[in-house]
């Protein structure tokens, strides 16, 4: 038993985050909306949360909105300071006792954890220093998909940007078709709310880490 694997880790401390935002790429004038976070620890959930970021002016596409379910008279009402959600999120997200989780992290939202940071501050600069202890169900997907295994000599980041590359057609590894995949339920018509795919994502992780050697 290779005890340093992350399935034997019961007391290991994870952080999952998802970003939606006004536009579906990293387009020049996209903007982070929605910033949801889940903080688990001894496998067990013991914090949620769901920020719809204020910004002035915001404009969501046409495209993203009828995707994520983004109303204007929802927004009004649940949006808060994008300020203090960034503050209570990097309290997780820079503590090296966390490993980070999401889908697609690599590809999109550590790009829009960024910009959330510029758009906070101008001054503030770019910090990536987590990005080590991050682990992307995209990327591990796409793995088992395609059986390709992590060797001892390979760096794990780098072996899961080689992967976030890859694009074949007829590989699909969306968050819906790893639920489908791992036969984790799933509403189809929450996904693409940010909290809603982290639950689910959180599913999908705990039952990958039994396929993968990470």
């Amino acid at each position: 038993m290779k005890e340093s694997l992350l399935r034997f880790k019961k007391n290991q401390k994870y952080l999952l985050f998802d970003y939606e935002t006004c536009n579906l790429n990293l387009v020049s004038n996209n903007k982070p909306w929605q910033l949801a976070f889940l903080v688990v620890e001894n496998n067990k959930i013991i914090e949620s949360k769901d920020y719809w970021l204020k910004w002035n002016n915001l404009t969501v596409s046409p495209e993203a909105a009828k995707i994520t379910g983004f109303t204007k008279a929802k927004y009004d009402k649940k949006a808060s300071c994008p300020k203090q959600a960034l503050e209570h999120f990097e309290k997780y997200l820079y503590d090296p006792d966390y490993i980070k989780v999401g889908h697609n992290l690599l590809g999109f939202d550590v790009y829009m954890h960024n910009l959330h940071r510029k758009l906070v501050n101008e001054k503030y600069k770019p910090d990536f220093s987590y990005a080590n202890q991050l682990v992307d169900t995209l990327c591990l997907a796409k793995a088992l998909k395609k059986r390709i295994k992590l060797n001892k000599d390979d760096d794990f980041l780098a072996w899961q940007y080689r992967l976030n590359h890859l694009i074949e057609r007829g590989l699909s590894c969306n968050l819906k078709q790893c639920c489908k995949d791992f036969d984790v339920p799933f509403n189809e018509n929450k996904l693409h709310d940010a909290l809603y795919d982290i639950e689910v994502n959180f599913e999908v992780f705990k039952k990958m880490i039994w396929e993968i050697e990470i």
